[in-house]
């Protein structure tokens, strides 16, 4: 809770009511939407209710996670083309948020508009990697704006604790966190996906090739069953 002055492109005013902050680091605060976009959503920002807050720069481990799970995914969707996936800066557009997911999954019957500057509605699938600066807004803010929003699934991937979160939403609008069955992670989203979760903390990550392989095997195994 806190009183600050809050920038704009027009004015310069003073907060004088108790206002809640969003994890992370605020750079201004009662920023018109379209501002934010113009100003801010290309440099690695979030709009959180007019609230601008900044993200770190990722560390080598985010990156190479990310990268993983991109090319993974890619991957899967060249051979079963039912959607796409976006990876950060690219902007989701929430009621109250514009938040940057590390990775986004947009499967082609998601009811809302995907656009060549932002995602005006939920995805499907959001991906956060956890770094030391954004465990809060991570597990708390984006939890709960996500789950309310209705992205349909969202996975905390974190190697600061070699820890997995897979959390779907169920009929009552909230999420339960799924436990992989044999280390693997299978959702009905990407029906033949089976993502080894114990090869989130291999160092080294698993090569492009490597990744190639194991996803064509995922399809292979399908087709054998």
């Amino acid at each position: 809770m806190s009183n600050l002055t809050s920038t704009n492109t027009a004015a310069t005013l003073t907060l004088t009511t108790p206002f809640h902050l969003p994890a992370g680091s605020v750079v201004a605060v009662d920023v018109p939407r379209d501002a934010f976009l113009e100003a801010y959503a290309s440099s690695y920002h979030e709009w959180i209710e007019g609230v601008v807050i900044h993200m770190s720069p990722a560390s080598s481990t985010h990156q190479r996670l990310t990268t993983y799970l991109l090319l993974l995914l890619n991957a899967y969707l060249v051979l079963d083309p039912r959607g796409r996936v976006i990876s950060q800066p690219f902007v989701m557009r929430l009621v109250r948020s514009f938040r940057e997911p590390d990775l986004q999954v947009i499967l082609n019957d998601n009811p809302h508009q995907f656009t060549e500057t932002a995602m005006l509605g939920p995805a499907d699938i959001c991906v956060e990697v956890v770094s030391e600066e954004s465990q809060t807004r991570d597990y708390g803010d984006k939890f709960a704006e996500y789950e309310a929003a209705g992205v349909r699934e969202y996975w905390i991937i974190d190697p600061l604790r070699h820890e997995a979160r897979f959390c779907r939403l169920q009929d009552t609008g909230r999420y339960a966190t799924i436990l992989p069955a044999d280390g693997l992670y299978r959702t009905p989203l990407l029906p033949r996906l089976a993502l080894p979760v114990a090869s989130l903390w291999q160092d080294p990550l698993p090569d492009f090739y490597t990744i190639g392989d194991s996803v064509k095997a995922m399809f292979s195994d399908a087709t054998d069953d």
